[in-house]
C-alpha cells in the first residue's frame, strides 16, 4: 500500500489552524486546487459521514467523506467516494499538535491508497507535493488574514500531566540518532551523570534498566517500547528520592518535510499529590524534557 505524506510548521496557534481546517467544506477558502464545494444532502460539514462534492480548477469533480472528526485531537480523516485519481482504498488523515514552546502549530497530512502496478510511486509524489503539501504552503498564506483565535488545549491531552513540544533545526533522523541510545543522556542533558545500563545489557534492550544520577538524586528507569519507525521510546521509574508513583515518560519525533526539520515531543504521566505537582510538572516540562531537546539542538547546530 502506497503512503503520501507532508508535514509543516504553521505560524499560528493551533486553535487558529484548526477554525480553519476543521470546516470540511472549506477547502476552496484556503487550498488553490479548489475552485468550489458543497456538502451533500444539506448536512452540516461537522457531521461525521457526510460527503463533500467539490470541483478542481479544471473541473474535474470529487467526492469524499468525512470517516472521524475530533476537536480534542484536532484531526479528521476522510475517503474517496469519487476519486481524484484512479487509486483505490484511499484514507486520509489530517492532524494538529501544538509546538508549545512557541505557540505555534505542526500539522501533518497523510493518506494511504493502492496504484496500479505501472503507476507505483507516481500519485505518492502527486498527492504528497501537489495536493499536500501545496495545501500547507496555501495555508501558510491566508492564515495571516484570519482573525487569531484564542482557546485552553483540552484537559487530559493524553498523558494529562505532562505533554510538551518544540521544533529542531536538523532532520529528525539525526535527532533520532542521538537520543535513540537509552543509556546516552547523559551526553545530552547536563544534569544527568554517571548513565550506565545495568548488568551490561544493551540500550536498546526492551526491559533494560538505566541507572544514573540526576543532580543529586539516584535513578532507575527501565525502556517499556523502542521503535524505530515512529522514532519513540517509552520507560518507567523504578527508584527516585521525587515524591511521584507510576511514573511513565517518553520521547516522539516527527519530520517536518518542508525544512528538513524535526517536530519533538516528549510526555509524562504520574500520581503525586496535588501540591507536589505544583513543581513537578513544570519543572519536569521545562527542566527535563524541554533542557534536553534544547540540548540536542545545540549539539546538531555545533556539529558534534
Amino acid at each position: 500500500m502506497a503512503r503520501a505524506y507532508a508535514s509543516t510548521i504553521l505560524d499560528a496557534n493551533i486553535a487558529t489552524v484548526w477554525s480553519v481546517i476543521r470546516d470540511f467544506n472549506g477547502l476552496p477558502s484556503w487550498h488553490p486546487a479548489i475552485a468550489r464545494s458543497e456538502i451533500e444532502d444539506g448536512l452540516d460539514a461537522d457531521v461525521v459521514g457526510c460527503v463533500r462534492r467539490f470541483f478542481l480548477q479544471d473541473g474535474t469533480m470529487v467526492r469524499e467523506r468525512l470517516l472521524h472528526l475530533c476537536d480534542r485531537t484536532t484531526s479528521f480523516s476522510y475517503n474517496f467516494e469519487t476519486p481524484a485519481f484512479p487509486v483505490t482504498n484511499y484514507r486520509a488523515r489530517v492532524r494538529l499538535l501544538p509546538v508549545t514552546d512557541t505557540n505555534r502549530t505542526f500539522a501533518e497530512w497523510e493518506a494511504t491508497f493502492d496504484e496500479a502496478p505501472e503507476d507505483a510511486g507516481k500519485y505518492v509524489d502527486i498527492v504528497s507535493n501537489g495536493v499536500f503539501k501545496g495545501g500547507w504552503d496555501a495555508l501558510k498564506q491566508a492564515l495571516p488574514g484570519r482573525a487569531p483565535v484564542e482557546a485552553p488545549l483540552w484537559a487530559g491531552f493524553p498523558p494529562n500531566k505532562v505533554w510538551c513540544s518544540t521544533v529542531i533545526p536538523a532532520p529528525a533522523g539525526a535527532v533520532w540518532g542521538i537520543i535513540r541510545d537509552f543509556a546516552s543522556m547523559g551526553e545530552w542533558h547536563p544534569d544527568i551523570t554517571k548513565m550506565h545500563m545495568l548488568g551490561g545489557v544493551r540500550p536498546d534492550k526492551v526491559s533494560g534498566t538505566r541507572d544514573f544520577m540526576f543532580g543529586p538524586g539516584h535513578l532507575n528507569e527501565v525502556l517499556l517500547h523502542l521503535d524505530d519507525e515512529e522514532m519513540s521510546y517509552s520507560y518507567y521509574i523504578t527508584k527516585s528520592e521525587l515524591p511521584w508513583v507510576r511514573y511513565v515518560s517518553g520521547p516522539r519525533l516527527w519530520r517536518v518535510t518542508d525544512t528538513d526539520h524535526c517536530f519533538a515531543t516528549w510526555w509524562g504521566d504520574w500520581a503525586a499529590s496535588p501540591q507536589d505537582d505544583l513543581s513537578l510538572i513544570p519543572n519536569t516540562e521545562r527542566d527535563v524534557y524541554l533542557k534536553a531537546y534544547a540540548t540536542v539542538a545545540a549539539r546538531l547546530a555545533g556539529g558534534r
